[in-house]
């Protein structure tokens, strides 16, 4: 157990190669991290004004990215929003309102299935890679011309 072992100059290039080697392979199978997440519930209308005063405009930021959509609303209200954690290789469920709810699934670093519940039910389920600083915005129509709209924002 006292021995010694000595490498000379003809041995580092082999241990070299098997370090790198053994790093590029850490690499590949490094495992799943957390996901830090941001839910917005947003109603869209084309009235100026929310019957609700507890809603305000959605931010510069989600406002601009709605516009760049296909939809037909002048005004978006934000009613709820939500930052939660996702862990890895784990999911989390958040409620938004009474009717509607967002399950998501971690599953890697950059890919996750997101699932919209409305009135208890799943109503639609989607599997994506979802890098951050991405939106994701799933929508539906209410009553009197309106809509609602859950926006999902990988913040870290």
């Amino acid at each position: 157990l006292g021995m010694k072992l000595k490498l000379t100059s003809a041995h580092w290039p082999a241990r070299a190669m098997g370090l790198l080697l053994l790093l590029g392979f850490a690499a590949v199978s490094a495992p799943a991290a957390d996901m830090k997440l941001e839910a917005l519930l947003i109603w869209g209308t084309n009235d100026a004004k929310s019957p609700d005063a507890t809603h305000k405009p959605v931010d510069p930021e989600i406002r601009k990215k709605l516009g760049d959509l296909p939809l037909k609303w002048a005004h978006y209200f934000e009613v709820k929003r939500v930052q939660f954690t996702v862990p890895a290789s784990g999911s989390k469920k958040e409620q938004l309102s009474d009717k509607c709810s967002i399950e998501v699934k971690n599953l890697d670093r950059a890919k996750v299935e997101v699932t919209l519940i409305g009135n208890g039910r799943p109503e639609e389920k989607r599997t994506q890679a979802f890098p951050k600083g991405e939106l994701l915005v799933y929508g539906g129509n209410a009553p009197n011309a309106t809509a609602w709209l859950v926006t999902l924002k990988r913040i870290e």
